[in-house]
């Protein structure tokens, strides 16, 4: 325990010293987020470079906690590498999507060839490399996509963590304990400037870093000691920014508008418009995170029956709000 609340603790205060450091770097090279009057309505600019901040504190932190001395924690860090460096030339907006893509395909097929996908005795080779592939390239843009508000993938991230945590510590899987704690903590961090009123984002580099970090976390877990339906675990306590991404896609297709162009669709926008300011949004979706996270655990501690029937109440919840949030007006 004592090493897992050193990562956090390191995390945590390296992101409390490195992110305004990284504040004073964007200001300096005018590497800030202005804003349109249409899907960036901030009142000033706000710099850029958080997610440096997160990777560095991130990285530093397990320096101090952690060998590297396993193939699959040097493929981690080093795709990682890839999706920062990816993050933060898109920021400066010189990237197409197709380019993003390739890129984040690159990070993807590291990770995989570092011996990290899914394992699942029940599901064959093939199909456990090809749904990895695509977990792995869903989670890192539905973080991208969540993105959207002050606080809000930082927030959801962080608790995500914390619940990955829980998981790992709990069934003595040391290493992935410590990584998922040193990221909880670099967050926590990087929150304290980045909640409501932020000033300063985390930009691509650092939700694209979170989701593969997370995705890549989350799918290297044990859950089905007492039942194959918790192999879906993983993606009830990553629901959050799932749910955005299926539901802005949903959206945009009906519409007939390119998935991959912005636009106000997502649920923490539609909750803003509809009555909850945008730290009651945050608050709210840390909270479902919470929630989906001890909903989670418990259909790993449940019997088949049990999980099942979690697992319904999750989809019809899921089903009831995107049609409560797809009527909210968001013309005006």
């Amino acid at each position: 325990m004592t090493r897992y609340l050193l990562a956090f603790a390191l995390g945590a205060l390296i992101a409390l010293y490195a992110t305004p450091l990284m504040r004073e770097a964007a200001i300096r090279f005018g590497i800030v987020d202005r804003p349109d009057g249409k899907l960036k309505k901030q009142a000033a600019p706000v710099p850029y470079l958080g997610g440096i901040a997160i990777y560095l504190s991130f990285l530093l932190a397990l320096t101090a906690t952690l060998r590297f001395d396993s193939v699959e924690v040097l493929g981690l860090l080093l795709a990682g590498a890839i999706v920062v460096i990816l993050g933060l030339i898109d920021d400066f907006g010189v990237l197409s999507p197709g380019v993003k893509l390739a890129g984040q395909v690159v990070a993807v097929l590291t990770l995989m060839n570092s011996s990290i996908y899914i394992k699942l005795g029940f599901l064959p080779s093939w199909a456990a490399i090809g749904l990895s592939f695509l977990w792995l390239l869903a989670v890192t843009n539905a973080f991208n996509i969540i993105d959207v508000m002050d606080g809000l993938a930082a927030g959801v991230a962080a608790v995500a963590a914390f619940m990955l945590f829980l998981v790992a510590a709990t069934n003595g899987r040391t290493t992935p304990a410590v990584l998922l704690a040193a990221l909880c903590g670099a967050l926590v961090g990087f929150l304290r400037f980045n909640f409501a009123p932020a000033r300063i984002y985390m930009g691509d580099t650092g939700s694209m870093f979170i989701g593969l970090m997370l995705g890549a976390l989350a799918m290297n877990n044990s859950y089905t000691r007492r039942n194959l339906v918790a192999s879906v675990a993983p993606v009830i306590i990553l629901g959050v920014p799932v749910f955005d991404m299926l539901f802005v896609m949903c959206l945009r297709f009906r519409r007939g508008i390119p998935v991959m162009l912005g636009s106000p669709d997502h649920f923490a926008l539609r909750l803003r418009k509809w009555r909850l300011s945008t730290r009651q949004t945050v608050l709210a979706s840390c909270a479902a995170t919470f929630l989906l996270g001890i909903l989670a655990i418990g259909m790993m501690l449940s019997g088949t029956t049990e999980a099942l029937a979690i697992l319904a109440g999750i989809v019809m919840a899921s089903l009831a709000l995107a049609a409560l949030l797809r009527r909210v007006d968001m013309t005006l």
